[in-house]
């Protein structure tokens, strides 16, 4: 049986409301009274229609317990500003997800950029460990592995250095890198803190 259009607007707005959250099928069946399989079924349809992206957990062999469920994001964050009623800069700056609305646009930027460069590689994955440690993106372009940490700031500090070092190092990645809106970006051979604009525009690895 087809969905019912007001089931699907409230799917709708619970996968907004769930944005970059891990996803949870059998939570959100029940607060729709389907079954797991039936919202799967919806987020496969939405995926494939180039709406929603699952990012998949990381899959390195770690010694600490990391969420295995993937995270779904809203690819496109105009639709997702709108479902969730903010539509000017100033309802958006104000709301308690714009970090994890700063982080998806990000991502989709840099998977864009490496599409379009022809850049092949393994991901994108994210990483969380149980313990707190995370990284927003991480993804292997000629087998190089980037650790990526994304934060809304303009003015990030050592302590997120610090904190994206020591999960970059459970996955053993060469590259660490902290997106923010710097203005005043800062990069040795391993480590680089910059904008978007400096890290596409720095050097790649080529096969």
């Amino acid at each position: 049986m087809p969905a019912r259009p007001t089931m699907i607007k409230r799917f709708f707005r619970m996968l907004a409301a769930g944005h970059g959250q891990a996803w949870n099928a059998s939570q959100i069946g029940k607060s729709l009274g389907v079954s797991y399989h039936t919202v799967n079924s919806y987020l496969d349809y939405l995926e494939e229609a180039y709406l929603i992206r699952r990012l998949q957990p990381y899959h390195a062999n770690i010694r600490k317990r990391v969420v295995k469920s993937p995270k779904v994001f809203w690819r496109d964050s105009g639709l997702l500003h709108s479902l969730l009623g903010s539509p000017t800069m100033d309802d958006l700056l104000a709301q308690p997800w714009v970090g994890e609305s700063w982080e998806s646009w990000v991502i989709e930027q840099i998977m864009i950029f490496l599409n379009m460069r022809g850049l092949p590689f393994d991901g994108p994955y994210y990483l969380r460990a149980t313990d707190g440690h995370e990284l927003d993106l991480v993804f292997r372009p000629h087998g190089i592995t980037y650790a990526v940490e994304i934060k809304l700031t303009s003015s990030p500090g050592t302590d997120d250095m610090k904190r994206l070092r020591k999960a970059a190092e459970m996955i053993g990645a060469e590259k660490q890198v902290l997106i923010s809106r710097t203005v005043n970006p800062v990069e040795n051979e391993a480590m680089m803190s910059t904008n978007l604009r400096g890290f596409l525009t720095s050097t790649w690895p080529t096969g």
